[in-house]
């Protein structure tokens, strides 16, 4: 069963994609911070991480680099409200492999994380 780590500071978001992929067969677990991402990460690893980008102790683009310097490999969907071009580039940049702008459907999510599960980084 693959690992979904999801990251956002909003209890009710993560209550939300937690039920989404539940559903979709997936085992979850949560992170309310960047830090705590990190630490999560480090110490039970994730298949996927999801991946929100305002959040009050680090933003989730920074997030995403410090990630990728610990483990290269991880695969990252950013989850955003700010659907902005410029903010997609930079998640992009920063080692994200997919984004979801908020509202999303639980599809949307099932298909972005399947999608994501089966790439090759």
């Amino acid at each position: 069963m693959p690992k979904i780590m999801v990251v956002d500071d909003s209890e009710f978001m993560r209550k939300v994609l937690r039920n989404i992929l539940e559903a979709g067969g997936h085992k979850v677990i949560e992170a309310r911070s960047a830090d705590e991402a990190l630490e999560r990460f480090v110490r039970e690893g994730a298949d996927v991480i999801t991946m929100d980008i305002v959040m009050p102790d680090k933003d989730g683009i920074d997030a995403v680099r410090r990630l990728k310097e610990f483990n290269q490999k991880a695969k990252i969907i950013m989850i955003s409200a700010l659907g902005h071009q410029k903010t997609v580039m930079r998640s992009l940049e920063a080692g994200a492999v997919d984004f979801i702008i908020k509202p999303f459907t639980a599809d949307d999510v099932l298909e972005s994380v399947n999608a994501v599960l089966q790439m090759e980084i």
